[in-house]
């Protein structure tokens, strides 16, 4: 059934590559498209477009299907186009004519639009939780090994010393600046779009606020132009959010790859979180760490991939874009997976609390001497020549007993800054409001006291 048919049949073959994987991208918004017509017919309703007493039947038929979704058993039939007509068809099958009244004033390109926005808030909660549990595993590292110290490398060259503390703790504030990303993609998502109908708005005498507010929507895209203009756009932001998350997740993949390498034998996976070789019998491969490192990078080129193809499009609507939705939905699935088994690892990981025992790391300590002599009064470059030549000539012998005091050096991570960074960013996306919208248009109980 296609909602737009009317008296021939389009060709199959033309079907078949028009329709592509929609029915299947589809699947991911099913939930989100009953949430959408369940606030359009609330609004419907209170402008005379559904009766009073249809309403409460229309809403419970929908609510019926949401849990159909929520339980993974909503199918979308071979014969059936897209999600919107497969609701609209199991509406019609139930309840007769009063189920064709629900897409009054819409059109499915603001259907889609407010189903990719609701889907994709959702998945954004979501990850942002994921991101909270690998910060505090990394956090929790950073406190327990603050005094463990290791390299530090510039040009892959033994530089200064730091430590474990330093380590962890610089990816848990890498992953603050993250999620302030994350929350500018939240922001930008969480504007309603419905009610611009095909881009140019509708005669009815429509109430945008009403559904802005049933949906828990920070506001609404108020250009109707624009609000199908966006279609894209979101989603080149969220991915550039995906994408920094990431990139994090990529780097301290290669760290742990590196690290973990019997040159450096930093840190050590568990056995039963390695792989082994079929040839060489004392394997153990950090795979796990290389795959995320894999699927990280993959992820980093998806906003170039939205980019790529919304970006020659005029203003209006275009099949074009339809095609965003394979790259893109899938997406944050992959992303999660990656932050979870991270988090995993990460909780896991056995640390080496001797490395500095190998005397191949000594010079390390030069700039710790270079300042020691400064502090006594020497100038600096004399200190430095002085403590270059020691070396040269195999005369150095550092002491490794170091004390850093300023904010964020070996001994004054600030984690608790950053732990408080982190928890302000977090309080800043207000997901209360979103839940408990959804859960007030689903008649469900509150979670909170209003």
């Amino acid at each position: 059934m296609k909602l737009w048919e009317k008296n021939f049949e389009v060709n199959k073959e033309i079907d078949r590559f028009t329709v592509g994987r929609d029915r299947e991208m589809d699947l991911y918004l099913a939930k989100y498209d009953v949430l959408g017509s369940m606030a359009h017919i609330t609004m419907l309703e209170s402008i005379g477009l559904i009766g009073k007493d249809e309403l409460p039947v229309l809403l419970a038929e929908l609510k019926n299907i949401y849990e159909l979704c929520e339980r993974g058993e909503f199918t979308i039939e071979d014969d059936v186009e897209d999600v919107h007509s497969q609701v609209e068809m199991l509406l019609t099958r139930r309840l007769g004519d009063m189920g064709k009244k629900i897409h009054s004033g819409r059109s499915r390109n603001d259907q889609v639009l407010v189903d990719l926005k609701l889907f994709t808030r959702h998945e954004l909660m979501e990850i942002a939780q994921e991101v909270k549990s690998l910060f505090d595993e990394l956090i929790q590292k950073s406190n327990q090994y603050k005094d463990v110290l290791m390299p530090g490398y510039t040009h892959l060259q033994i530089a200064m010393p730091s430590s474990f503390g330093l380590w962890f703790g610089a990816y848990a504030e890498s992953l603050c600046d993250d999620m302030l990303f994350l929350q500018a993609a939240y922001k930008m998502t969480n504007r309603n779009p419905l009610g611009s109908a095909a881009g140019y708005g509708s005669s009815f005498p429509l109430n945008r606020t009403m559904t802005t507010e049933l949906l828990g929507f920070d506001s609404m895209d108020y250009n109707v132009v624009y609000a199908q203009m966006g279609r894209g756009k979101m989603e080149v932001g969220v991915s550039f959010a995906i994408a920094a998350i990431a990139g994090t997740l990529a780097k301290l993949a290669f760290d742990a790859c590196l690290f973990n390498s019997q040159n450096f034998s930093f840190v050590k996976l568990p056995k039963e979180c390695t792989t082994g070789s079929s040839i060489m019998p004392h394997k153990k491969n950090p795979d796990v760490f290389e795959l995320i490192r894999a699927k990280s990078n993959k992820l980093q080129g998806l906003p170039y991939q939205i980019t790529l193809i919304k970006n020659n499009l005029p203003v209006g609507y275009f099949r074009d874009l339809q095609i965003i939705k394979e790259v893109f939905l899938p997406a944050f699935d992959e992303l999660k997976d990656c932050l979870q088994m991270t988090a995993y690892i990460i909780n896991k990981i056995e640390v080496n609390e001797h490395i500095l025992d190998n005397p191949m790391y000594d010079p390390m300590f030069s700039v710790e001497e270079v300042n020691r002599l400064a502090a006594g009064g020497m100038p600096f470059r004399d200190a430095y020549k002085k403590v270059g030549l020691d070396i040269e000539a195999g005369q150095f012998t550092p002491d490794k007993d170091i004390h850093h005091t300023h904010e964020g050096s070996i001994g004054n991570l600030c984690n608790d800054r950053i732990e408080a960074l982190m928890q302000q960013v977090l309080d800043g996306f207000a997901f209360g409001r979103v839940t408990e919208a959804e859960r007030k248009l689903l008649g469900d109980p509150p979670l909170t006291p209003p």
